[in-house]
């Protein structure tokens, strides 16, 4: 089971482990998280990142790892870029609650496996959600002293 570190933008990275640990309590105690904090030198981050990163592949099947991080180009992307190989450590970006979720839901099977869920949950759980009421429900009419009838 590849190891699971997410650095993101404080407090993200904290406040994504929270949520998970509503759904996967068991799960998410392996998830390691760094939550950079404004103004704090770029050596310092990488320095925290690394030590997570070691934290993490310990135990994990040929030491891998699956870092994700919040906006691509910012800060932690650029950290986790530079602590990657793309063969054991692998990075994506754009994390959200269904791609944390699918990972901690599939997080037993293979490095490869995991990026691939992971990139299927986080696009699949960002979708248009109808603003329109839905078609089994009836108006609600509210008359007004000008007997002009409103939806609410």
């Amino acid at each position: 089971m590849p190891g699971i570190l997410v650095i993101a933008h404080a407090p993200l990275a904290s406040a994504l482990k929270q949520t998970a640990q509503h759904a996967f309590p068991e799960a998410a105690q392996q998830l390691l998280t760094l939550d950079v904090l404004p103004n704090l030198p770029v050596e310092e981050i990488e320095a925290q990142a690394r030590l997570l990163l070691e934290r993490a592949q310990t135990g994990a099947p040929r030491s891998e790892a699956l870092i994700l991080v919040d906006v691509f180009g910012a800060t932690p992307a650029n950290v986790a870029q530079r602590l990657a190989d793309g063969l054991r450590v692998k990075v994506l970006t754009g994390v959200n609650v269904p791609m944390l979720w699918r990972v901690l839901n599939y997080a037993h099977e293979s490095l490869d496996t995991l990026v691939t869920r992971a990139l299927a949950g986080a696009t699949q759980g960002v979708m248009q959600v109808a603003n329109a009421r839905p078609l089994n429900q009836a108006p609600h009419r509210i008359h007004d002293q000008d007997h002009r009838q409103h939806q609410q």
